[in-house]
C-alpha cells in the first residue's frame, strides 16, 4: 500500500480567506483572552504590512491602521477538515482525517483509475489550488511516515521501505513527531537527526524516552501497524457564509453563492452523487430566515449549473430585510447518473446540453413554465398528453407512431381560413364515449396554401367538396 499525506499547513486562515470578499486585503486570524487578543494567523498583505504571528492585537493595529481582524473559530476549522475529507474520498475510499490538519489516503488502489502518482499528484494539487488550500504532499509506504515527511518535504515520494528508511534517518529528530519534551532530551544527548535514533539499541533507547515514543518510531519504519479510523460522508450537506455587512442587493450574495454551490460539487463528486434539491437560507437579523428552495428535474452536481440555477431562484426571490449570512442545505443526494454523450460529439462547442438548458429555464421562467409530455392511453387528441414536472418514463404508455399527431395541439380548435388545400393524409375518424356527448370527427392532414402542414377535422361523414379550407376546423399544426 501507499499512502499520500496532504499537510494544509494554513487550514484556519485559507478557510477564511476563501470567504471572504477581498482575500487580498490585509487579514489576520485573531485568538486568545479578551484581555490580550494575539495573532494566530497572517495573510501575505498583513504580512506585507509588518504583521507577525504571536504580535498582541495593540501592536498589530499600531503598525496597520486598516487591516480585518476575525476571530479564530476551531469549530470552523473542523468543518473544513470534514469538507476537504469528503472531497478527497473522491479518489480514495481510505481516507483518514483524526490528525490535525491532515488528510492521509491510501492511493496505490486508485492508481489504474487516476493514473500514475505524478499525474495523480497534480489532479489533486489542482484540486486543492482551485479550492483554495495551500498545501504540502508526501508519498509513503505507511500513513505514519508520510505524516513526519511532509514536516520538512512537499512533493517527496517514497514507494519502496529502503529509501523510506533513508528519507527518516535525515529529518531532524525536533520534525519527526516526537514529544518536543523527548525531542528536547535527544538533542541534549548529542542526537540530531533519526538515523542517529535508529542506531542506538532498542532496549536502552525505550529505556530513555519511553514506551509512547519507542512505538511512535516503530510506526514510522512500519514495523508496528496501527489501524486508522476512515472517513464516512454523511448523507447532508450544510455550510454557511457569515457576511461582515448587511446585504440588500442580490447582486453582492453571488460571490458567497459561488462558492457554496462550488463547495457543494466538490462534495457531491466526493460522494460520487448529485443533488435533486437544496435550499437558500438568507439569514435576517431579528427576524426569521427566508427559504429559497431550488429544486431539479434530474440530480446534477456541475458547480456551473447549480450556481445558475441558484442564481436564478434568488434573483426571483422577496427578500424582506438585509442579509447577514447564507446557508446552503441539500438534504436529497441520490446516485448521479452523468448523461450518455456521443464519442464523436458534433454538437458546436458554445451549445448547452439540452439537461442544463431545461433547469435553467426553470430557474428563469419557473417552475410551471417549463415541463415535460406525458402520454396517455387515450385515443382522444386532447386527452392523449398531459404535462409533468418530472421527465417522462421510457416505454411507461406507448407512443404514438411519428408523424401521425401533430407537435403543436391548439388549446381550441378553430375555423381554418385558407382558400386552397391539399389532402395528404385521412380521413382518420376519432369518436368520444357516450357519456361526453358522443362527439364523432374525421381528421385530415393538410397542406395549406402557404406550404405549411395542419391538423383539421370536419363532422364525421361530411366529406370535402372542393379543394378550398371551409368547413374545416384546425385543430393542430405539424413541424
Amino acid at each position: 500500500m501507499l499512502w499520500a499525506c496532504i499537510l494544509l499547513p494554513q487550514l484556519a486562515l485559507d478557510g477564511v480567506l476563501r470567504r471572504h470578499p477581498d482575500p487580498a486585503a490585509p487579514l489576520a486570524l485573531v485568538d486568545g483572552p479578551a484581555q490580550r487578543r494575539v495573532l494566530r494567523a497572517v495573510n501575505p498583505a498583513a504580512r506585507a504590512a509588518g504583521l507577525r504571528p504571536g504580535q498582541s492585537l495593540g501592536a498589530a493595529q499600531a503598525l496597520c491602521s486598516r487591516f480585518a481582524a476575525v476571530s479564530h473559530d476551531p469549530a470552523e476549522v473542523e468543518r473544513w477538515h470534514d469538507f476537504l475529507a469528503a472531497w478527497a474520498y473522491r479518489y480514495s475510499s481510505l481516507v483518514c482525517r483524526t490528525l490535525p490538519s491532515t488528510l492521509l489516503l491510501e492511493v496505490e488502489a486508485s492508481f489504474k483509475l487516476f493514473g500514475p502518482w505524478p499525474r495523480f499528484e497534480a489532479r489533486l494539487r489542482g484540486d486543492l489550488a482551485a479550492l483554495g488550500f495551500r498545501h504540502r504532499i508526501t508519498l509513503a509506504p505507511n500513513p505514519w511516515a508520510a505524516r513526519v515527511l511532509a514536516n520538512v518535504h512537499d512533493g517527496l515520494a517514497v514507494t519502496a521501505e529502503a529509501p523510506l528508511r533513508n528519507a527518516l534517518g535525515q529529518l531532524p529528530v525536533e520534525r519527526s513527531g516526537l514529544e518536543p519534551a523527548v525531542a528536547a532530551s535527544l538533542r541534549r544527548m548529542g542526537l540530531r537527526r533519526l538515523r542517529q535514533v535508529f542506531a542506538l539499541p532498542r532496549a536502552a533507547l525505550g529505556k530513555r524516552i519511553g514506551p509512547e515514543a519507542l512505538a511512535h518510531l516503530d510506526r514510522l519504519d512500519g514495523s508496528l501497524p496501527t489501524p486508522l479510523e476512515c472517513y464516512q460522508p454523511p448523507d447532508v450537506f450544510a455550510a454557511r457564509i457569515e457576511l461582515n455587512f448587511d446585504v440588500e442587493s442580490s447582486q453582492a450574495l453571488l460571490f458567497p453563492l459561488r462558492r457554496l454551490t462550488g463547495d457543494l460539487a466538490a462534495f457531491l463528486a466526493g460522494r460520487d452523487g448529485g443533488v435533486l434539491r437544496f435550499e437558500l437560507r438568507l439569514e435576517h437579523e431579528g427576524r426569521a430566515d427566508t427559504v429559497v428552495p431550488v429544486g431539479l428535474l434530474a440530480p446534477e452536481r456541475d458547480a456551473a449549473m447549480l450556481f445558475e440555477l441558484a442564481r436564478g431562484r434568488l434573483e426571483q426571490a422577496r427578500v424582506p430585510a438585509p442579509v447577514r449570512g447564507v446557508r446552503l442545505v441539500a438534504r436529497d443526494l441520490p446516485a448521479f447518473v452523468p448523461a450518455g454523450r456521443d464519442l464523436f460529439d458534433t454538437r458546436p462547442q458554445q451549445a448547452v446540453p439540452w439537461e442544463q438548458l431545461r433547469e435553467r429555464l426553470r430557474a428563469r421562467l419557473g417552475e410551471d413554465a417549463v415541463h415535460g409530455l406525458a402520454v396517455r392511453a387515450d385515443h382522444r387528441p386532447e386527452r392523449a398528453f398531459t404535462p409533468e414536472a418530472a421527465p417522462p418514463r421510457a416505454g411507461a404508455v406507448p407512443v404514438p407512431a411519428p408523424g401521425s399527431r401533430p407537435g403543436w395541439l391548439l388549446t381550441r380548435p378553430s375555423p381554418l381560413r385558407d382558400h386552397r388545400v391539399g389532402i395528404l393524409a385521412g380521413p382518420e375518424r376519432i369518436e368520444t364515449g357516450w357519456w361526453e356527448g358522443d362527439v364523432r370527427r374525421d381528421y385530415y392532414r393538410l397542406r395549406t396554401s402557404a406550404g405549411q402542414q395542419a391538423w383539421a377535422w370536419r363532422p364525421a361523414g361530411d366529406a370535402p367538396v372542393d379543394d378550398s379550407g371551409d368547413g374545416f376546423m384546425l385543430h393542430g399544426w405539424f413541424g
